[in-house]
């Protein structure tokens, strides 16, 4: 049945991050299905990952700029019809208006997912990001991406949600041992008995590290915080500055024994283990919120922001709990609430996470319904 599907995916680079691994987890579903897959990208680390005998790597300049949008139409052109392309997946602003004009003259069926609510302050910058509802099918990665693009454009094609999927595989207890999870904590010097609280998630304002670190100030405050150790880890990708600003705010709080700044964990699960509770703190609207599902994938209690995907992923006092997001004293008020719950209640929390992720937010969920989507324009 897959035979017929002659995918390619269209993405700007295949770092780690939502889009890219959910094109991952796709390029591989496909190809085991019997369809032939192919990505057209600039590169990434999750080119490792993938087998080339089974699904084709392209590399080439897929960015914003005017200049490559422009050549990059002839350039996808030939692609697609070299490689006999019926179904393109742009996941990119950018990179879709070079493949909405490159499969009207191939007539290849396009195909976007819509991965963010996206900056519209302007006029131009709205129709720059119309180009993804330009398309024969869109996906949403959420219900409120879905509501999102349905409040704010003119929608004229078919849409579906698509919920994210995650590898319940990788992002499962059974794949850390406890010697993992022992040199991990001799590594970043976390002391014995502490409630191990993880904040996952590229250095960045809206990420809500800032509104964390004020929330475990405000427990100091009230001779609260001693027992309670955060770990914050995600890459900075050159905000640099964002980085040191986290840095000196711990040292002014003396906040530098109860926190601290990690980055290249080279097996996420593992930071998943050692913790006791996962916060999402993000200040504006997750898309999806990958963080808040990875962990209840890990059987660990969840503490997110009460917006954007967080309030359909997120089941508030079954799965984790939910806090009035850029509220300080609402997060510290959690938080101490939560350290203070008897283990065997945060362990029933955690098995009704792993129970939620099998049920809605595996990669085969996602992959089956997006291959569903493929043949239904084939």
């Amino acid at each position: 049945m897959s035979a017929k599907i002659r995918l390619l995916q269209v993405i700007p680079e295949m770092n780690v991050g939502g889009a890219e691994t959910g094109a991952l987890h796709v390029a591989e579903y496909v190809s085991k299905e019997g369809g032939f897959s192919a990505i057209l990208t600039s590169g990434g680390k999750l080119l490792d990952l993938l087998d080339r005998k089974k699904i084709k790597i392209i590399r080439w300049p897929i960015n914003k700029n005017i200049f490559f949008i422009l050549i990059n139409i002839f350039v996808i052109f030939f692609i697609l019809l070299f490689l006999r392309i019926n179904i393109v997946h742009v996941r990119s602003r950018g990179p879709a208006w070079s493949c909405y004009f490159a499969s009207l003259f191939t007539k290849a069926k396009l195909v976007s997912t819509f991965h963010g609510t996206y900056n519209f302050k302007s006029n131009l910058k709205k129709f720059y990001n119309s180009i993804m509802l330009r398309c024969d099918h869109v996906i949403a990665g959420s219900n409120f991406i879905l509501n999102h693009i349905h409040e704010n454009y003119n929608v004229k094609t078919k849409t579906s949600v698509v919920k994210r999927g995650v590898d319940q595989d990788y992002f499962s207890p059974k794949n850390v041992t406890e010697d993992e999870k022992s040199k991990l904590k001799n590594f970043l010097n976390i002391p014995n008995n502490k409630f191990i609280v993880l904040l996952p998630g590229r250095l960045t304002y809206w990420k809500g590290q800032k509104l964390f670190v004020e929330a475990l100030n405000i427990l100091r405050g009230q001779n609260k915080v001693n027992s309670i150790f955060g770990l914050i880890i995600g890459d900075s990708k050159g905000k640099d500055k964002y980085r040191e600003e986290l840095l000196s705010l711990i040292n002014k709080y003396q906040l530098t024994g109860n926190i601290i700044l990690a980055h290249g964990i080279k097996k996420m699960p593992v930071a998943y283990a050692i913790s006791n509770l996962v916060v999402s703190s993000s200040i504006e609207p997750e898309a999806f919120g990958r963080v808040s599902v990875e962990a209840q994938s890990m059987e660990v209690p969840v503490l997110a922001s009460n917006i954007g995907g967080s309030l359909e992923t997120v089941i508030n006092n079954k799965t984790g709990w939910l806090f009035d997001s850029e509220n300080p004293e609402s997060l510290s008020k959690n938080l101490d609430l939560i350290s203070n719950q008897d283990s065997k209640i945060l362990e029933a929390i955690g098995k009704q996470g792993r129970k939620n992720v099998l049920q809605n937010y595996t990669r085969e969920l996602m992959c089956s319904r997006t291959l569903e989507i493929y043949h239904s324009l084939v």
